[in-house]
C-alpha cells in the first residue's frame, strides 16, 4: 500500500461498515475481522499508521471537527454509504466523518460502487458533489495498457492519492 511507506501520511483511520467487510471477506478471500487492514495488505502485520475504527463507534476521534483529518477516501462507496452522506443522515461512523469533511470543507472523495444507476443515485450523487465532496466512480483506466488486474487497482488507488494530495511517484503518467 502506497501510503503505508508515504512519509506524508502520519495516520489512516480506516473504518469498514459490516456490509463492506462481508463484500471484502468475500470477494477477497479474507477470513474473520481480526487484522483486516494487515490482510488487506497482503497478510502483512498492519502498519502502525494505519488506525481501524469500528464504524459503530460515533465519538471516534474522526467524528469530531477538532481532530487534524486532511482528507478522506470512501472505497468502495456504496450507493447506501453515498445516500446517507449525500442527505446528512449520519448514524454510523463513515456517514459522521464524511459529514465532518464536508462542513470543515475537507477533500472528500467518494467512489462509487454501483452499475446501472438510477435516477436516485444521480441525485445523490448531484447532492453530494454540490455539498462538497468529490464523486470519483471506480472506474479502472485503460490508456495506460494494464497487464493484471492488480495494477489496475493499484492506477486507481494512485489517481484517488493524487487527487487528494498525494501523487505517487509510480504513477503512470501520460507522454502524449
Amino acid at each position: 500500500m502506497a501510503v503505508e511507506r508515504d512519509k506524508r501520511v502520519s495516520t489512516v483511520n480506516f473504518i469498514a461498515s459490516d456490509s463492506a467487510l462481508r463484500v471484502m471477506a468475500e470477494e477477497l478471500g479474507l477470513r474473520g475481522r481480526n487484522n483486516l487492514a494487515g490482510q488487506i495488505l497482503g497478510g502483512k502485520k498492519a502498519s502502525r499508521k494505519i488506525q481501524q475504527q469500528a464504524n459503530a463507534d460515533i465519538g471516534a476521534n474522526i467524528a469530531s471537527g477538532s481532530y487534524p483529518a486532511d482528507a478522506m477516501v470512501v472505497i468502495p462507496c456504496s450507493v447506501g454509504s453515498l445516500a446517507r452522506i449525500a442527505n446528512g443522515i449520519a448514524s454510523h461512523l463513515i456517514e459522521r466523518a464524511a459529514d465532518v469533511c464536508l462542513k470543515e470543507k475537507r477533500p472528500l472523495v467518494l467512489c462509487v460502487r454501483e452499475t446501472p444507476l438510477n435516477k436516485i443515485h444521480i441525485r445523490n450523487m448531484y447532492r453530494a458533489a454540490d455539498a462538497g465532496a468529490t464523486v470519483f466512480p471506480l472506474i479502472p483506466a485503460f490508456y495506460n495498457r494494464p497487464a493484471s488486474l492488480d495494477v489496475m487497482a493499484r492506477e486507481f488507488a494512485y489517481r484517488v492519492l493524487a487527487h487528494i494530495g498525494l501523487p505517487q511517484a509510480d504513477a503512470y503518467r501520460w507522454k502524449g
